[in-house]
């Protein structure tokens, strides 16, 4: 990927190209040297300013999920062998990617699977699609796929129909009209650090992987979940399958799928829930973008060091974590998705995004919302929540 705009006169046209499109991507653009710039655009899901647009087949993103996973469990193997003062990082490392892997597998390949856009036919996407729902423990691709066309219509969003509102409405058990700071309490306690609610949470994932109505599917979810259990446990290596294994497919990426689902759809007002028109669609979810605006002040003192210092150990930590582990393949462009459900444009979903930015978004009401950071996004659908009255979406018996 290579940046047009030090093609076409360097730092001048970034400053003209960031005085069109004031955002904190092209801020990068315009403050950072070009070298950085394809790995912003990746980290952010956002592209610079005149960018060129990235081609890949829907292959890409299974080839990826493959090599994370795999990659993820090498590491952890070798994690096992090293001297421990190198096997904590290698750890790390580990659940870091087979997690992101197993991200990769639902959020991109799952998802795009049940629309017919990742392979060429449609029994291959829906042969695929199951297997997956099998051997990472999701609900049966084929009920997935009825649930999730609910989730696209305007007329089932946020009903109870809606596997979004079923989540964070039934399963976290938020509920409209309820002060911010109690959303949040219940989010942390109730929810991310709630041993109960992981619990119920992975006994519904077996239940929906291992009692559908394919008996095919179940033998296989059965054969995926027991027999590495078994294999490790007689091999005498079972700690080892829990920690590298078990533990990603189960509680980090029920973390990641927690912090993804809270941060995808808002409450609009009443009357656009009401409504539910295009405008309703367009202020029912917004993109969600990993990164923050770069410092103004220049890093020629001290104080202008440690502000550049302080913002990359953000995007580099902090950020970065959350595109690896949360925000994995176009989950940032959700907006964008619901917006064009059907396109095949979604492989480069982040210049296919800003296209339709750039175009004014032709046949909706309203061009694109975005916030930037995860935890502010939850923190903005949460008030939206706040301030929905009881009765305007559905609730749930707790």
């Amino acid at each position: 990927m290579s940046i047009l705009v030090a093609e076409i006169g360097g730092a001048g046209a970034r400053e003209a190209a960031v005085t069109t499109r004031r955002d904190p991507r092209a801020e990068m653009a315009l403050r950072l040297p070009n070298v950085m710039q394809p790995f912003l655009s990746w980290l952010t899901a956002r592209p610079a300013p005149e960018e060129k647009e990235a081609v890949r087949a829907p292959m890409h993103f299974v080839r990826q999920g493959c090599l994370l996973t795999l990659a993820g469990l090498s590491f952890g193997v070798l994690s096992t062998i090293v001297p421990i003062a190198q096997a904590g990082l290698l750890l790390f490392i580990s659940l870091t990617l087979t997690t992101s892997g197993l991200g990769v597998f639902q959020v991109v390949v799952f998802h795009h699977c049940a629309h017919g856009t990742v392979f060429s036919t449609w029994e291959r996407n829906r042969f695929v699609g199951r297997l997956i729902s099998a051997v990472f423990l999701f609900k049966h691709f084929d009920h997935y796929r009825k649930e999730h066309m609910y989730h696209h219509s305007a007329r089932k969003l946020l009903t109870e129909e809606d596997e979004f509102a079923d989540f964070v409405l039934g399963m976290c058990r938020l509920e409209p009209e309820m002060p911010k700071r109690e959303l949040w309490r219940r989010v942390l306690v109730n929810v991310v650090f709630s041993p109960g609610f992981h619990l119920r949470f992975l006994l519904r994932r077996i239940r929906a992987a291992t009692r559908s109505q394919d008996p095919r599917h179940n033998a296989v979810a059965v054969a995926a979940l027991v027999l590495p259990a078994v294999a490790s446990a007689l091999t005498g290596y079972a700690f080892t399958y829990l920690i590298i294994w078990f533990l990603p497919l189960t509680l980090f990426l029920q973390w990641a799928t927690i912090g993804r689902i809270l941060c995808e759809h808002r409450f609009p007002k009443p009357a656009l829930i009401a409504a539910r028109d295009k405008e309703f669609v367009c202020l029912a979810t917004a993109g969600v973008f990993p990164g923050a605006a770069p410092p103004r002040e220049p890093a020629l003192s001290l104080s202008g060091i440690a502000v550049w210092c302080t913002w990359w150990l953000n995007m580099l930590t902090i950020q970065l974590l959350v595109r690896v582990i949360v925000l994995v393949g176009d989950a940032p462009c959700h907006d964008f998705h619901h917006r064009r459900p059907s396109t095949k444009q979604w492989t480069d979903y982040i210049h296919a995004r800003q296209k339709d930015v750039d175009a004014g978004c032709p046949d909706f009401p309203l061009n694109y919302g975005e916030t930037w950071g995860l935890f502010r996004a939850i923190d903005e659908n949460l008030a939206t929540l706040a301030a929905t009255p009881k009765g305007v979406v559905p609730t749930w018996p707790h």
